[in-house]
Parts: structure tokens; sequence; C-alpha cells
């Protein structure tokens, strides 16, 4: 069976008013909710998950509904030492399910699609990612100079739910606090240790709630 770890410490402060008092994005109403739940719900119709462990800031409280397959743990100061508190505090379990709270509209059959291209490729990582779409541009240490255009068939824009082998994870976040702050995602830990890491495409809605404007396309898509 699977554990599921939701990362929900980020702070928002590009949503600005929006966080209102809760202090935590995580937990800023969308669509009705606090946006964590619509992840904790998609998890919780997982079928192979059997315990879900969020990663929430040390001064937030959180009161799941039907607490008995939930932990709550206090996230560190990135995102990748969130996902080791997480990851230290979950019961046996494998594969590991890595999800960011801030991507409310991913739906149970993203989670089960990830979970069933890991069982068959025996990759030690599955990420839900999108093709790039746009023209994508290298550019020189001044940050306006192009250098090259990257060849956009090959690229994919990542996103979460992340699904890895739980001894291929807890090896891969087993490095200096200084390797683990530079992560932006955990599959580059897995990468980074020789790890083999496979995409699967994620659905458009997939989106990231990081301002105002996102907040406000979750709110319409999940209402």
């Amino acid at each position: 069976m699977a554990v599921a770890l939701i990362v929900a410490a980020g702070r928002g402060e590009r949503l600005g008013a929006r966080l209102g008092a809760t202090g935590s994005k995580a937990l800023i109403t969308v669509a009705g909710r606090p946006m964590l739940e619509w992840s904790l719900s998609a998890l919780r119709a997982v079928t192979e998950v059997k315990t879900v462990v969020i990663a929430l800031p040390s001064t937030t409280s959180f009161s799941a509904p039907r607490r008995d397959d939930v932990i709550v743990v206090a996230g560190g100061a990135t995102r990748s030492e969130s996902v080791q508190a997480a990851l230290a505090a979950a019961p046996d379990g494998d594969p590991v399910i890595v999800h960011d709270a801030a991507r409310p509209l991913a739906r149970p059959e993203l989670f089960e699609q990830a979970l069933l291209e890991l069982a068959q490729s025996g990759a030690d990582a599955v990420i839900a990612a999108a093709p790039v779409s746009d023209t994508i541009k290298q550019v020189a240490d001044d940050g306006h100079t192009v250098t090259r255009t990257l060849e956009r068939s090959r690229l994919w824009a990542v996103q979460t739910p992340q699904v890895f082998r739980r001894t291929a994870l807890e090896r891969a976040l087993d490095v200096p606090p200084d390797v683990l702050a530079s992560a932006t995602d955990d599959a580059w830990l897995v990468e980074r240790a020789g790890g083999v890491v496979r995409v699967t495409e994620a659905p458009p809605e997939n989106i990231k709630v990081t301002t105002p404007a996102d907040l406000r396309l979750a709110e319409m898509l999940l209402g």
C-alpha cells in the first residue's frame, strides 16, 4: 500500500491579502473549502493510499475530516525539508506519493495513472508533467541575451503528483542541507542519485495556485 505526502508549508506571499487570517496558502478558501482539502479528498479516493501525511507551517493548525488516516507534521524551511519531515513521520508503505497542496485540481485518476506507470515501468520515480508548448530560449548570465533555443519537443514542465519507490526517495533525500535547499523538486534529487525518472502527462487543468489570477481560475474550475 502507498503513503502520500502533501507539501503544504508554503507561505504564499504572492497571494497577498487573500491569505487572510490563516497565514497559510494551503488553508485559503477555494470554491468553499480550504485548498488543502481538495488534494486530501482526491488522495482518499485512491484505493492504494492508506495514510496521508501533511507538512504544514509550524505555526498552523489543521484538523482534517476523519483524522484517523491523516498525520500532520511541521514542515521545514524549504520544500524538500518538508518532504523529508513528512516522510520521516509516515508509516510503512511503498510507493510514496508527493503532492503540492497548491495543485488542488489533481484528480484521483492522475495519482492512479502515476502509480500504474511506476509499477509497469520499473523506474525509480514517475512525475506528472506537461509538454512545453512555448518556444524556450536560454539566456546568458546578463539575464537578457539569448544564447540558444532549446528543442521544444523534448521539454516538459514538471508538476505534482510525483510518485517514488520509497528506498529511492529516502536515498535521494539523504544529502547535505545545502543540496536539499537547492532542490526545486524531489525528482531532481532522485536523478542526482542516479535514479530513473519517467514523466506521465498531466491534464491541462492541473494548475498551480501561485497568484490571485491562479486562484480565481481554480475557483472557477472547481466550482
